[in-house]
């Protein structure tokens, strides 16, 4: 008798989940095709929407280095690649991406093309509103793990998808962009937050927290990359041991404190050379090398050659982009 009532209770939960999917396959077609209709350039788009852009590449990249911010990215075509320090997160049609700290990265599209290319949104996170959010709502952090990473990868619920298909949709419809846009910008965090991801991003932003207190030093380092790394003293601002600081911090960010702002200095150092024009010794000096040659070493190592070819190759792929 138990064994046929579990079995009929195996076969609805399996029915059900499979329902569950299928719409969820049906809400990716059509938030893509939302997203697609107001997608018409290669790359970014920005939106009325404050906080909201859209994304589209119509074949794959080379690697690209990037500062993530805290945000959502939701995928819903194509494949692309995140380097986070040795972690790799494989996105896709159906996967979210949640940043909770500012990080260095390398990303990669592996999967696009004209007919089908790579489609998403990203929705920046204001940290004062999901901590209001949080105080708002009964979420028990009690029992959670210590150690929060700043970013997770997770697959798109139907609730989550609802609600950015409704944000995006607020496109079409201007005029309601100032007050709607805020409601289901804060359901979208309250999804994010009740998801199994969610709790990277409660204890990051739960004041006392030591998740918490180390993003204080992320931050604190993201402004002041330029400045000697003292670890002691960083330590004490996050009021912590230093040992305790960098099982933390490389929680948080897959790197330890001189591997982020290493990767932090290469990156910045990059885009001011290709923004501003930049030569390679001016740039290394304005990022905080005391050396040229050190600058040119470990920018050649991580880049995989060195400054100024690279950047000429990076305006020369820019430049074919804006044509296309």
């Amino acid at each position: 008798m138990k064994t046929a009532m579990s079995k009929a209770m195996n076969e609805v939960m399996n029915g059900t989940n499979a329902r569950a999917e299928q719409r969820a396959v049906a809400m990716r077609a059509s938030l893509a095709h939302k997203v697609s209709a107001h997608t018409h350039a290669e790359g970014n788009t920005l939106t009325e929407i404050p906080g909201l852009r859209l994304y589209r590449r119509s074949e794959p990249s080379a690697c690209v280095s990037a500062a993530y911010e805290p945000s959502l990215v939701v995928f819903l075509q194509g494949q692309k690649q995140i380097n986070l320090g040795k972690t790799t997160y494989l996105c896709d049609g159906s996967t979210f991406v949640l940043t909770s700290v500012d990080l260095p990265v390398v990303s990669q599209v592996i999967a696009a093309t004209k007919k089908e290319p790579l489609l998403g949104l990203l929705l920046k996170l204001e940290m004062p509103l999901v901590r209001e959010i949080l105080s708002q709502q009964e979420f028990h952090l009690g029992g959670e793990s210590a150690d929060a990473h700043g970013m997770a990868i997770g697959t798109t619920s139907v609730e989550l998808l609802d609600a950015c298909s409704r944000l995006v949709d607020l496109l079409d419809a201007p005029q309601d962009i100032p007050f709607l846009s805020c409601l289901i910008q804060r359901e979208i965090i309250y999804r994010l937050l009740r998801s199994l991801q969610g709790k990277h991003l409660r204890a990051i932003a739960t004041l006392g927290e030591q998740s918490h207190r180390t993003a204080k030093a992320v931050e604190w380092l993201r402004g002041n990359y330029a400045k000697p790394l003292r670890i002691e003293e960083l330590a004490t601002m996050a009021r912590m041991g230093v040992s305790t600081l960098h099982h933390q911090f490389r929680s948080l960010t897959a790197m330890s404190p001189l591997q982020y702002q290493k990767q932090l200095r290469l990156h910045v150092a990059r885009e001011r050379m290709l923004n501003e024009g930049l030569d390679a010794a001016s740039a290394a000096f304005e990022v905080g090398y005391e050396s040229a040659s050190q600058f040119n070493r470990e920018y050649s190592r991580f880049f995989g050659q060195p400054p100024m070819r690279d950047v000429k190759a990076r305006r020369l792929t820019v430049n074919a982009t804006a044509r296309d």
